[in-house]
This record gives structure tokens, C-alpha cells and sequence, in this order.
């Protein structure tokens, strides 16, 4: 992303403007994770300095597959640089409409050639194993009724009205609209992003012309597994569905905010602890390996010590938990103690 601060720096508001575009087209991406190619980036930059319209910039990413076709259906560059001229394409116009009709159509124009179902409802139930949940699944809407819910949930929020109402409450209010929207996950693949399209072009249409669009480009994971936490409940291990962490992302987009958005702490291992809050029991359900093995994971150069000062633990527990994930295969460190850092295996 730091492909783009050049233009961000430099204060021409007609390319920081395409910059700002281009970094959220970009890191709505990594929602399925996903990574542009180099040649998209320098597509891009052309784009931002003028040189070659959007138009020019699709069409030489058709070219470009057309004479570099990927060569494994696992290589999925080619979405990845299509979608992104895509989005950076929507996000440039300024045109919408609050309506089921909209939001379809933002599907169909953003994965049209990449999945045959593009712009059309899905017709069979799905579930999706989420990190964030321990591999459980958030419960979906049936197949049967998708139309009939999206229609339900657009006319009861145009019949919303907003007046009277604090910058918080508003927030707290989009936040419950975008959550029911995604859960209800009209389409087979491209839900988030879809949904995250409409909904930046939506908040515009409520007024939030300086919506800080760099949260979905730096944060976009964050984002999805926020959907997931606001739509998930288990009652027999006491977890509830939230949606505080939803609603600080939001605070931080529209209102520029400062919360902590990290992946970790939604983590239902974490988040029935209270990890941020206090000292992590070493008996709960093997949750210290769990949270060890979170903390490896969102920051890789992380020492014993460190863990050690975060979960209120002395070393020596910390190193015979790092231990055990290093022998059951989950991890393992690279280079020394103090200046190597650790890769997941699993």
C-alpha cells in the first residue's frame, strides 16, 4: 500500500483523491486474501498521474491475462487485479441508489468473467469455517427466502429515520444495517466486498463526504471478521454476538477515532477471557496455547518476554507453552530469540 503515500504526500487533491481509491480497491483484497500483481500497481499509478483513463486501465488488464493466463485455478492474481480496477472504477463515480437492485448490480460489475454466478442470488446454503470463530460458522440465510430478506432489511432501513439522533447512535445504527446485510450473504463468493463497496457509497450518500477510506484499505480483515463477530452467538459456551467491535471501525471511518483494531482481540478465545483486561487463567481450556499462538500470528517478532509481560505470565510458562506449539507443529521461531521471528506452520 505505501505504493500510493507518494501521492497522498505530495497534496494534489485529484490524485490523492484516485490514490486514496486505489488503496481501498486494493486492500478490500486481502478480505479473501488476495494480492494484486506488480503490473496492476504500476496500471494504477498511471492511472492516478493522469496518463491513462480507468477505461485504458481495465483493458490492459484484460490484455495482460490475455497473453499471461494464470496457469493454476489456485493463482487468483488475475480477480485480484481485475476486482481491484473494478472497485476503484465504482468508487470513482458518483452515482447510487439505496436498493437490492444496486447492491446486485455492484456484484455483477465486480466479478462479471471471474465467477459465472456474478450479480445473481445464490441458490443453495452455504457455512464458512472462521478463523476468528475457531472454525465455526456463522449461520446464514436460506437459499429459499434470500430476495424476500434483502427487500425486508433495504425497506425497513429506508423507512429508518435518522433525525434526533447523536453521531454515536448513528453509527451504532449502520453498524446493526451492514451487519444484517452481510449476514444475510446474498451471493456464493465476493459477499464482503460487495458489501463494502455499497457501503462506503452509501455512508457518501448519508453525508459522510470525508470518510476515511484508508480503514478498509489497512484494515479490511479486520472489517469481515467484525461481520462475522456481530453475527455469531453460542450460548452453551457463553458467547454472544457483538457488535462493539463493528462499531469501532466505524467510529474510526467516520468520525476519526482512534481504537485498537486488532484481529486478536475478537477472537472468541479471547474475547470470553477478556484478555486485554486481566490475567488469563492457565487452566481455562487450554486457552493460554490458544492466545500464545494468536499473538505469534498478528505480530511475528513478538518474544517470550513480551508474551509474557501481555498475558501476566512469568517466562518460564510462556517458553514451556511455546514449547508445546512448536512440538504439536503450529509454529516455529527463525533466527534467534531477540532478532529472528516466527513463522505459523499451520
Amino acid at each position: 500500500m505505501e505504493n500510493f503515500d507518494e501521492y497522498l504526500r505530495q497534496g494534489e487533491p485529484n490524485k490523492a483523491e484516485k490514490a486514496k481509491v486505489w488503496k481501498t480497491a486494493i486492500g478490500l483484497q486481502q478480505v479473501d486474501g488476495l494480492q494484486p500483481s506488480v503490473y496492476l500497481i504500476e496500471t494504477a499509478k498511471q492511472n492516478i498521474e493522469g496518463d491513462i483513463t480507468i477505461d485504458e486501465v481495465k483493458k490492459r488488464i484484460e490484455g495482460y491475462y490475455q497473453q499471461h493466463p494464470t496457469k493454476s485455478t489456485e493463482d487468483r492474481t488475475e480477480e485480484a487485479d481485475k476486482v481491484s480496477a473494478r472497485i476503484a472504477e465504482l468508487l470513482g463515480e458518483q452515482t447510487f441508489t439505496f436498493s437490492p437492485t444496486e447492491y446486485l448490480a455492484i456484484h455483477r460489475r465486480l466479478f462479471t468473467g471471474i465467477y459465472q454466478f456474478a450479480g445473481k442470488i445464490r441458490d443453495y446454503n452455504i457455512t464458512k469455517k472462521e478463523w476468528v470463530l475457531d472454525g465455526e460458522t456463522v449461520l446464514y440465510a436460506s437459499a429459499d427466502n434470500l430476495m424476500a430478506t434483502l427487500e425486508y432489511d433495504f425497506d425497513q432501513e429506508r423507512r429508518f429515520t435518522y433525525k434526533g439522533l447523536g453521531q454515536q447512535e448513528i453509527v451504532e445504527h449502520i453498524a446493526q444495517f451492514v451487519a444484517k446485510l452481510w449476514q444475510i450473504h446474498v451471493f456464493g463468493e465476493g459477499n464482503t466486498r460487495t458489501t463494502a463497496v455499497f457501503l462506503i457509497k452509501y455512508l457518501q450518500k448519508l453525508g459522510f463526504k470525508a470518510v476515511n477510506n484508508d480503514l478498509f484499505a489497512n484494515h479490511s480483515w479486520y472489517f469481515r471478521n467484525a461481520l462475522v463477530r456481530a453475527n455469531y452467538e453460542n450460548l452453551s459456551r457463553n458467547i454472544y454476538r457483538t457488535d462493539k467491535y463493528l462499531i469501532r471501525f466505524l467510529l474510526n471511518l467516520l468520525l476519526n477515532e482512534n481504537y485498537s483494531l486488532k484481529n486478536r482481540d475478537m477472537h472468541i478465545m479471547v474475547d470470553t477471557v477478556n484478555l486485554p483486561l486481566g490475567t488469563v487463567n492457565d487452566t481455562v481450556n487450554g486457552t493460554v496455547n490458544d492466545t500464545i499462538f494468536l499473538l505469534v500470528t498478528e505480530q511475528n517478532t513478538i518474544t517470550a518476554t513480551q508474551i509474557s509481560e501481555h498475558l501476566k505470565l512469568s517466562v518460564r510458562t510462556v517458553r514451556r507453552r511455546i514449547n508445546e506449539l512448536k512440538k504439536s507443529g503450529k509454529i516455529e521461531r527463525i533466527g534467534s530469540d531477540k532478532k529472528g521471528h516466527w513463522r505459523v506452520t499451520e
